[in-house]
Parts: C-alpha cells; structure tokens; sequence
C-alpha cells in the first residue's frame, strides 16, 4: 500500500492555517496601529485645540456683589423758600407820605411800614358824614311826625290814607340813613388802606416806593415785600425711581456751601402725590427750623433724605452691558466660560447701582467686559494683587 499521497494531503491544510493566521495577526497589528496613530492624533489635535483656546481666551477680572443697605440717603438739590413771603400792593390811590422800614428790617403783625396821602378820600368822607348827619335829623322828623299822625288817627282827625303816607315816608328816611352809614363805613374803610401794615411777623425783604410817589390801586405795582423766616419750606424734586419709598415722616438733612460742616435737621412733612409729567420727578416739602436766622430764603441746599429700603445687591457702574436686548451683566461659571445675565436696576448712586433681580451674591461679575462678550466664551480669571481688589472692595463700600 501507498501512504505517502495522504501525508502530503494533510501537510497543506496546515500550510493553509498558518498562512492564514500570519496575516490576521499582520492585519490586527495594522489596525492596532492605525488606531494607535489616530488616536495620537486625535490626543495632539486635542491638546492643541486646548492650548489654543487657553492662549485665545481674554484674561477678565470678577467682582463680588455686595449687600446694600436696607436704609439708604439720597442727595438731591433743594430750594429754600421762606414759609410765608408776600407782595404788598396799595388798595387805595395816592401819594406815598412817608415809609418806616427798610430792607431787613424785623416786623411785626400789625406794624406801620408806611403811610399814603390820599385828599380826596378825606373830601369824601368829610362829606359823607355831612350826608349822613342829614339823614339822621331827616329820619328823627319822619319817624316823629308818623307818630303824631298815627295818634292823630285814632281821635279820628284825619285819614288813614294820610297817617299811611306819613309813615312811608318814615320808612324810606331810614333806608336813606342806613344808606348814608354804610357809605361813610366805606370810605372809613377806604381811608384806612392809607396805612400799609404788615400781615405777619417776618423780614422786609424789599421796598420799592419812596416819599411822593404816585400809588395807583390795582396798577400791581409792589410796594414792600415781607417773608417769614423762622421756618423754612425746602423744596425738593426727587427722581420716580424713589417714589414709592418717600413718605411724609422721613428726616432730612441739609448741607449748605456757606456753612460747610454743618447739618440743619429738617422733616418730609408732604409730596405733591403726582409725577410732573415733563421732569418725572415727585415734588417734595421739607420744613427746617430757621429760629436763629442762619438759613436765608432763596439758598441753594444739598438735601440728604434717609429712605427705607430693601437690602439688594451692589455692583460697579463698570460692569453693566448695554446690548439691544437689555441690560445686562457678564458673569464666569465653574468651568470659566461666560455667562451673560439680564438684570433689574433699582437706584443709582453714582459710581455704583442697586441690582433688585437677576444675579445673587455669590456671582463672579466681570469687570469692564468688552463689547464682543459672547455667551460660553472662554475666559481666564486674572490674578489680582491685594492692593487691586481693596480697590475694587473700596469702591462698593463707598
């Protein structure tokens, strides 16, 4: 028997399965090494794109927000006026006799500031009295004579028709009397306009009259001007943004360049309860007492009024965004990317404003972001030095 023919037959699939196994494991060693080549490929190409977002990214500087205070004193421009200040005019036509007071000048209620000439009232009233004295002695006859003829009536000695006539004629010497008294009472009370007195206790602030001039009644020229100092009406505008925290009741201060280093307590004592349309502000009234006269009417005055509040947030003026979709506020995130927030203004103090809504106290804000800030935009936080953020510190606190 022949066996070699087998063995040669069976040499081959053994052949086959090496040839086989050789080039899965070449193919398998390929793919390990493309993978591996992609991988580090994939790994460069990572780090580079991380190095050059780290080398792109703006380096910003954040903020904390701070508390504000639940009260806050705003400072707003005021005019003092006096508490009463009043034009004295003639009421009466004539010749200015003589005046006894000039400016700054002290009154009092009732005082003679100054006296007029006027002849022909005196004339009238001269005459009237003339008048009246015959009205009088005409109404005595008339009602002597009604008497006379009524009793002659009852003896039957005359008419009634008389007696009746009689008595009219009475009746109309008193209208004719009572006429002639309030005549005289008019001219009395036209005499006395001759003396220009003064309404209240206060200052001669001006006089704009002097012997022998011509006084015409109703002409509006103004004689004198008095006002009453010893308490003053400040009168402030405040913006709308304070309105609803002004009430009557709240303390005030003022401050005044002539007196620099002083406060004169003063006190809200009412609003105008309205916005002016055209200033959108709310008028208010402060009374401050004046009893040693160092606070003259017509002053200008810086008004600190304490308003009562709710404690909100403070942030810098420099860090608000003014974009088209409101305002807004640049915050960083844990994984340092921008985050833009919308925020609500409350009031403004100057260098800093009052945050009602839309941030919390635990907000990194941006300092002075630029105008490109995008949202999820990549950013490094710069190192601040100690005597940079005191400064930034400094600048909420005050």
């Amino acid at each position: 028997m022949n066996f070699k023919k087998p063995e040669a037959n069976s040499e081959k699939p053994e052949a086959e399965r090496y040839s086989r196994n050789v080039i899965l494991i070449c193919i398998a060693l390929i793919v390990i090494l493309v993978v591996l080549g992609i991988a580090a490929r994939l790994q460069m190409q990572h780090a580079l794109q991380r190095n050059i977002d780290e080398t792109a990214a703006i380096v910003v500087a954040t903020i904390a927000p701070k508390p504000s205070d639940a009260a806050q004193s705003i400072v707003l421009p005021g005019n003092v006026e006096a508490y009463a200040d009043a034009p004295l005019y003639a009421r009466a036509t004539g010749y200015l006799k003589s005046w006894t007071v000039d400016i700054g000048t002290r009154v009092k209620k009732g005082q003679l500031l100054a006296e007029l000439d006027i002849p022909e009232v005196d004339q009238q009233l001269l005459q009237a009295q003339a008048e009246l004295a015959n009205a009088v002695a005409n109404q005595r006859l008339a009602q002597s004579t009604a008497r006379r003829w009524e009793e002659l009536l009852a003896a039957d000695s005359i008419s009634k028709q008389e007696v009746e006539e009689k008595v009219g004629d009475a009746a109309a010497k008193q209208a004719q009397l009572e006429s002639a008294r309030a005549n005289v009472e008019r001219l009395r009370q036209l005499q006395s306009f001759k003396r220009i007195e003064a309404p209240f206790d206060g200052v001669v602030t001006a006089r704009n009259i002097d012997i022998g001039a011509l006084v015409n009644a109703g002409s509006g020229q103004e004689l004198f001007r008095i006002a009453a100092s010893k308490k003053l009406r400040v009168y402030v505008r405040a913006p709308q943004i304070y309105a609803p925290q002004i009430r009557a009741g709240l303390d005030a201060s003022l401050e005044l360049a002539e007196h620099p280093g002083v406060r004169y307590a003063g006190t809200l004592v009412r609003t105008a309860d309205a916005i002016d349309p055209a200033t959108r502000t709310l008028l208010l009234q402060i009374e401050v007492d004046n009893a040693r006269g160092e606070l003259l009417p017509g002053s200008y005055a810086r008004v600190h009024l304490k308003l009562p509040g709710q404690r909100n947030l403070l942030l810098p003026v420099n860090t608000l965004i003014f974009r088209a979709d409101g305002l807004q506020v640049a915050t960083v995130n844990g994984e340092q990317r921008v985050v833009l927030k919308p925020i609500v203004l409350g009031r403004d103090f100057g260098s800093e404003v009052e945050v009602v809504s839309g941030i919390d106290a635990n907000d990194a804000v941006i300092l002075n972001p630029p105008d490109a800030l995008a949202s999820e935009q990549r950013v490094r936080l710069a190192k601040m030095n100690s005597k940079a953020a005191e400064k930034n510190n400094a600048a909420l606190e005050h």
